[in-house]
């Protein structure tokens, strides 16, 4: 039967323990849960007195901590890892990083990161199997001395783990300052019940880790509701009873064997050019140009499964869409109320090519927006998104918008003043068309284009038209001269002009339009049938038609 040794005991057999192996490793698998296969495996040191039995870690471990022995039995342990991975590296077996704990002790002896550099280097280990964890607990009033200790494990390519993450009073203080690069976190936020506060806190972090490219495994998972729940928001590494105990180094080796591995993914696949840490920092010059010169924008996350939230918008971003919400409401709101169901069906479809793509695409949508103080109201809103990042079925996507309702509007009114326009100049045999006097530009009619078959565009006008015949040759240089007072200010210019090879007489019209300073830039010209008396015939009876 176990019973538990009194801290004079555990000292004065200290020294047994590691020569006789009392004090030896048990391993504690890491699980994707999504593909059941191991990832990694965390070392764990155990002691078995032969007299009284196995020791819990909770009681020994303070106890080599307080008398200075807790440096060689990490030690003792790290060296019994690297024996292991180097017999089944001979072997040609499987071998998945294994990770081990350095203890506050063994951060301030300057000597730790040599001493195991040798060990690693005598089993002729390559680091990439190696992995070194640091409690949260161990790093508070450290911070520059362990910081310092890490930069130099990450020169010699140890990845670093942050374990108990959440377990401490300044979590978000220590991850800030510490070049960490997987996350650990602690499940007893989820002890019961699996939602509420806990859960909400759980969530955040595991996307703020994804901010940070930083993988996070969730440690002490016991149920399958709490390793489903983190896989539903998007940790999929899981180390806990739910897989394994702790078991021994025969007993890990063969699960090995039998369940496959694989590496520990990135936690997200950020474009090359975008760095996440100055785009967050306040004073970055990235900020900078989000909040001042880029126009309303926003970034926000989409999931495969349809659900999308908005992380964070700029100033201008509020006043282009956002009914005097405030920046707060705005991210608390659900991203998909203001759209129906054919406006999300857009936004959705642009989205997916722009995956597709990995470049800019662009729509335009109608939303439905109400606030307190405005009231309802419809804007619509040219969207240009693009991909900035993804983890598996959720993507990072950074927008600009434009708020382009009157845009709209006035295209609707002008569209429809055209409509009734081209239906009156069929019945009356008009034709219209506008000019840019700077660049020479024709945009002609619809029957302009049908009757005449000239292109949407008609660049370096009139000479087309005059080529084409369309303007008779013993005209063409009147024409010209019109285009020249046209330019130099003329308000409008009339005339009789026959067109087309059957020199048909049309009244041909222009009037100017100017600029702020007065400056002509545009012309309106316009050609209706002449008609010969009051029975509506034309003077000329052949048509152009």
């Amino acid at each position: 039967m176990d019973r538990r040794m009194n801290e004079q005991e555990l000292i004065s057999s200290f020294d047994e323990a590691l020569t006789e192996k009392h004090i030896f490793v048990m391993y504690q698998p890491k699980i994707n849960h999504v593909t059941g296969r191991m990832v990694g495996a965390e070392a764990l040191m155990r002691w078995r007195n032969p007299e009284y039995g196995m020791q819990y870690p909770s009681e020994f471990i303070p106890v080599l901590e307080n008398n200075n022995l807790i440096y060689r039995a990490d030690i003792f342990v790290f060296e019994q890892i690297c024996a292991m991975l180097r017999k089944r590296l001979d072997e040609k077996k499987n071998i998945v990083p294994i990770s081990f704990n350095m203890s506050r002790v063994d951060i301030y002896n300057t000597n730790y990161v040599d001493e195991i550099e040798n060990i690693r280097k005598k089993y002729r280990i390559p680091v990439k199997f190696l992995r070194v964890e640091i409690t949260e607990s161990s790093a508070v009033g450290g911070i520059e001395l362990i910081s310092n200790v890490l930069d130099k494990l990450h020169e010699l390519g140890y990845i670093v783990e942050m374990d108990d993450f959440g377990s401490g009073y300044s979590s978000l203080n220590v991850l800030k300052d510490l070049p960490v690069d997987i996350i650990k976190l602690d499940m007893r936020f989820l002890s019961g019940d699996i939602g509420g506060r806990g859960g909400t806190i759980i969530s955040s972090v595991v996307q703020m880790s994804k901010w940070l490219n930083t993988p996070v495994i969730a440690e002490g998972v016991e149920t399958i509701e709490q390793a489903d729940y983190m896989k539903s928001i998007g940790c999929k590494y899981i180390q806990g009873y739910l897989y394994s105990k702790p078991i021994t180094e025969e007993e890990f080796l063969d699960k090995l064997d039998s369940m496959g591995h694989e590496p520990v993914g990135p936690a997200m696949d950020l474009i090359s050019t975008m760095d996440a840490g100055k785009f967050w920092n306040p004073e970055s010059l990235e900020t900078l140009i989000f909040n001042n010169y880029v126009g309303g924008a926003a970034i926000f996350v989409y999931h495969k499964d349809g659900h999308a939230e908005i992380l964070r918008v700029n100033e201008k971003y509020i006043k282009e869409v956002g009914m005097n919400q405030t920046e707060l409401e705005i991210l608390r709101s659900d991203t998909w109320a203001c759209f129906d169901e054919k406006n999300k069906e857009i936004f959705v479809k642009t989205l997916e090519k722009a995956i597709a793509s990995r470049d800019e695409e662009t729509c335009e949508t109608w939303r439905h927006l109400y606030s307190d103080c405005c009231g309802e109201d419809e804007i619509c809103v040219r969207s240009f998104v693009r991909m900035i990042g993804n983890a598996e079925d959720q993507y990072i996507f950074y927008a600009m918008v434009q708020n382009i309702t009157n845009e709209k509007k006035l295209y609707e009114e002008l569209y429809n003043s055209e409509r009734r326009f081209r239906f009156a100049s069929e019945q009356i045999n008009a034709y219209a068309w506008e000019v840019d006097l700077a660049t020479r530009v024709m945009k002609p009619c619809f029957r302009c284009m049908r009757d005449l078959n000239l292109p949407p565009v008609v660049r370096n006008y009139p000479e087309p038209a005059i080529e084409s015949g369309i303007f008779p040759a013993d005209y063409a240089d009147m024409y010209r001269d019109w285009m020249r007072q046209l330019e130099e200010g003329v308000g409008t210019i009339e005339g009789i002009i026959p067109l087309t090879a059957g020199r048909i007489p049309f009244h041909v019209r222009y009037t100017t339009e100017f600029d702020e300073n007065g400056k002509p830039f545009k012309a309106y010209g316009s050609a209706a049938l002449v008609v010969d008396g009051e029975d509506g015939n034309p003077d000329n009876s052949t048509d152009s038609e």
